[in-house]
């Protein structure tokens, strides 16, 4: 009996210095052990999308500041009025004295008009800091990850600024491929990173960083997005005023419409709609709040 006995004792005593070992890498690395088991992707995203809540439209005032400055001249600051339509339909309207720029983002397709002209890229790897915050559906948002390279069948878990958060496309700590940070807590993305191949072989890695969220009508937002690119911080977005739910007209979003109007521009003929829609709405975002 006495043999029996001690063999079947011996599996427990097995099993609980495995426990104990695992405790103790865990807290070796700094890791909670109640996140061991780390969610999937998709289920991580479908609980980020989850907590944007059900607004249908979000209209933002921000000063964006570019801090790479060849000139020497320092930081430059621009005027930007950003709307958003969820879950798939995005504008920034940009202004800083003469210059003006205007990016569309609609259904898939985009374009990007710079002083009435239509820019042969219609889309810069600085607008994709919106693509966390517009794509308030988990298939888009998943399909969109995919096509910008981050694989969203790995997770892991991991530590950023005293956070811990899950991690979409990498294994911790791997920070060679595009990957994206969603806290633990709340589910908010705060930090993604992308990698960009170079024509040379060389790469770049641009990294988005979202801080200072605030809850506007249960729809939390980033008030403050910074932008690095191999790990210098190039440009900053500082959110001032924040509109839930107003109303747009949807030429503002029409991407034909808009090649129209500013292929009208390039003939010599003026139709400016949109430039006079973007300066009514700077014009009284002023009045309204700096009376």
């Amino acid at each position: 009996m006495r043999f029996l006995f001690q063999n079947k004792r011996e599996p427990l005593s097995s099993h609980l210095f495995a426990i104990i070992g695992i405790l103790g890498i865990t807290a070796f690395l700094g890791f909670d052990p109640a996140v061991a088991y780390v969610l999937k992707g998709p289920h991580i995203l479908h609980l980020m999308v989850k907590q944007f809540g059900k607004a249908d439209r979000l209209l933002v005032s921000q000063k964006l500041i570019l801090k790479d400055n060849s000139t020497g001249q320092g930081p430059i600051e621009f005027e930007e009025i950003v709307r958003y339509t969820f879950p798939d339909s995005f504008r920034s309207d940009t202004s800083s004295g003469s210059t003006k720029r205007v990016h569309v983002s609609s259904k898939g397709d985009a374009i990007t008009i710079m002083d009435s002209k239509i820019s042969s890229e219609p889309e810069s790897e600085y607008d994709l800091y919106k693509d966390l915050l517009l794509y308030h559906s988990r298939i888009m948002l998943q399909n969109r990850l995919i096509m910008l390279g981050v694989d969203v069948e790995l997770s892991s878990v991991g530590r950023f600024q005293n956070k811990i958060a899950y991690i979409i496309g990498a294994e911790y700590p791997d920070e060679t491929r595009s990957q994206v940070w969603i806290d633990k807590d709340s589910f908010r993305p705060i930090r993604w990173l992308l990698m960009k191949s170079g024509s040379a072989g060389n790469g770049t890695v641009m990294e988005f960083r979202y801080g200072m969220w605030q809850q506007i009508d249960s729809l939390p937002y980033p008030m403050q997005i910074q932008i690095f690119q191999d790990g210098f911080l190039i440009r900053e977005i500082n959110a001032d005023i924040l509109t839930v739910n107003p109303s747009f007209e949807a030429a503002l979003f029409d991407i034909e419409y808009l090649k129209t109007q500013y292929e009208a521009d390039l003939s010599g003929e003026i139709k400016n709609d949109g430039i006079e829609e973007v300066q009514k709405t700077i014009q009284e975002f002023k009045k309204r709040y700096q009376q």
